[in-house]
């Protein structure tokens, strides 16, 4: 039976032109925004109560189509960018951590490539080839050698793509940069608007008059925001310190603001969660990006673009909600970047479609970062690329109204590491509602009703014995058909952990 499982799910489609809908218009333009960090409770659409306001980004929603059930491929950066950059899953390409991270404890992580491979085929080479002229700004994230930045995977223009995770030079998210792809401006220039400023003048060249105006374009900006370090402009800290206040957010005792959660391995430790959303530079953040957003809209509706144009809004894992100041609260989800729990793993996914996608929808039906690719080259008429498996599908359907998506199979999130923000090594499969979560280093398993428990609070592992042993061997199928790789006995004699064995698949289970 895993065999038979395996092999249909290394099945791949062959390429193909997709069939448009009627009236639909044809090649749009695309838009891809990208957030750091970005938590699925950290945005008005999604969590009206939430202490942030983003404004442009509800005006999206109420014009597009939200996911309520929209994922990362993974709960750290790396991983999800290979994922949306190529519809494959990131254990397929061996890009499960990301890159340049090391961290060991009882054991270490799974062997793993720190780079995005030339070979892989990316969204903007695939758009290239129909045509399309090609742009990327901000975070890359997906390789250290500088042959191996966007220019060099499809983007006819990289503004501020490189090598690093973080804006990490001289004045961090303010001029000067230290970019070595991102001239340095004005001192004291805000990154979040200057790649906003990259981009809508890329887009404004597409418009009528403009040098590049009638041909297509894909343009993909990808916000350092909201990741660490913590910082915005001194108008933002005062305009959220003075929301807090009235809020009366002040008077909570830390006790209404933490928590502790029994949620690591090995020793069950409490860990130091944040479950109140009132950090004034955080929300200065959400907002600053929020606003770079909309200049970008802003920009497509004065090249009279908007009414052509795919948009789509996303991030790249969850809000940090377990470690490195604590800024932002997940809940009612559980855990954030860095946890395979959904606080972890579940994003904003916001599209907007003129002409095909009704305003102001939902769809509940489940999305990951692999699903990016198919649907924009389903989009625009192009066929997948050649000679690759593409793990993602095209949601395609859903923006034309459907209410399900057929998937032929289940989702799965492999991160055999441990995470920087506390997360464990392991893996987790959703099957409709249900979610099984294995951990890997000893290979306990826990299940969760998501319809009834979206917090992930009860772990019915116990009351379902049947279903466990049913969703494992397809988790476990899964593995083979990926060539999933696992955990690493320690290397260095001194260490206590020296000489012990990890779990591995078929070891040690009921």
């Amino acid at each position: 039976m895993i065999a038979l499982a395996a092999s249909l799910l290394l099945a791949s489609p062959a390429p193909q032109a997709p069939a448009r809908g009627a009236g639909e218009p044809a090649r749009p333009n695309v838009l891809v925004l990208v957030a750091d960090d970005l938590g699925a409770r950290d945005l008005e659409p999604d969590n009206p109560a939430t202490f942030h306001d983003t404004p442009h980004l509800s005006r999206l929603a109420r014009e597009g189509m939200r996911f309520t059930r929209g994922y990362a491929a993974a709960p750290v950066c790396s991983p999800t960018r290979y994922a949306l950059q190529t519809g494959r899953h990131p254990a397929r390409g061996r890009a499960t951590e990301w890159f340049g991270g090391r961290r060991a404890e009882r054991f270490r992580g799974a062997e793993y490539e720190d780079s995005m491979a030339l070979e892989e085929v990316t969204i903007a080479e695939a758009l290239k080839a129909q045509g399309y002229d090609t742009f990327f700004a901000g975070k890359w994230h997906l390789g250290r050698d500088e042959a191996l930045w966007p220019e060099h995977q499809g983007y006819d223009e990289n503004h501020g793509g490189h090598d690093r995770g973080g804006p990490y030079g001289p004045g961090k998210y303010f001029s000067p940069y230290g970019n070595p792809r991102l001239a340095d401006g004005p001192e004291g220039e805000h990154l979040p608007a200057r790649l906003a400023r990259e981009t809508a003048a890329f887009v404004r060249a597409h418009g009528a008059g403009g040098p590049a105006a009638g041909r297509p374009f894909f343009a993909m900006l990808c916000f350092y925001s909201v990741h660490t370090p913590l910082m915005t402009t001194q108008e933002m800290i005062d305009r959220y310190t003075t929301k807090r206040l009235e809020l009366g957010l002040t008077e909570v005792p830390d006790a209404e603001r933490y928590a502790d959660e029994e949620q690591c391995w090995p020793t069950d430790r409490p860990r130091r969660v944040r479950v109140l959303q009132d950090n004034p530079i955080y929300a200065g953040m959400v907002a600053t990006m929020d606003d770079a957003v909309g200049s970008v809209l802003g920009a497509l509706e004065e090249a009279g673009l908007a009414e052509s144009t795919l948009v789509v809004f996303t991030s790249d894992n969850g809000g940090l909600s377990t470690s490195e100041g604590h800024p932002t609260s997940n809940l009612p989800l559980r855990g954030g970047k860095g946890w395979l729990y959904e606080g972890g793993i579940r994003e904003p996914w916001i599209v907007r479609w003129p002409g095909v996608t009704a305003p102001g929808t939902t769809c509940d039906a489940p999305i990951t970062s692999q699903d990016l690719l198919p649907t924009v080259l389903e989009a625009v008429g192009a066929p997948l690329p050649e000679g690759r498996t593409i793990d993602g599908v095209s949601f395609v359907p859903c923006l034309r109204g459907a209410e399900e998506l057929e998937r032929g199979g289940p989702l799965v999130w492999h991160y055999p590491h441990y995470g920087n923000q506390g997360g464990f090594p392991g893996a987790a499969l959703l099957r409709g509602d249900w979610k099984l979560l294995e951990r890997h280093e000893d290979g306990r398993v826990h299940l969760y009703d998501l319809a009834s428990d979206p917090g992930e609070r009860r772990d019915l592992a116990g009351e379902r014995p049947e279903l466990v042993r049913e969703l494992r061997a397809e988790l476990h199928a899964w593995y083979e058909a990926m060539g999933a790789r696992f955990l690493r006995p320690v290397l260095d004699e001194d260490s206590p952990f020296h000489g012990l064995e990890p779990w591995r698949p078929g070891r040690g289970e009921d």
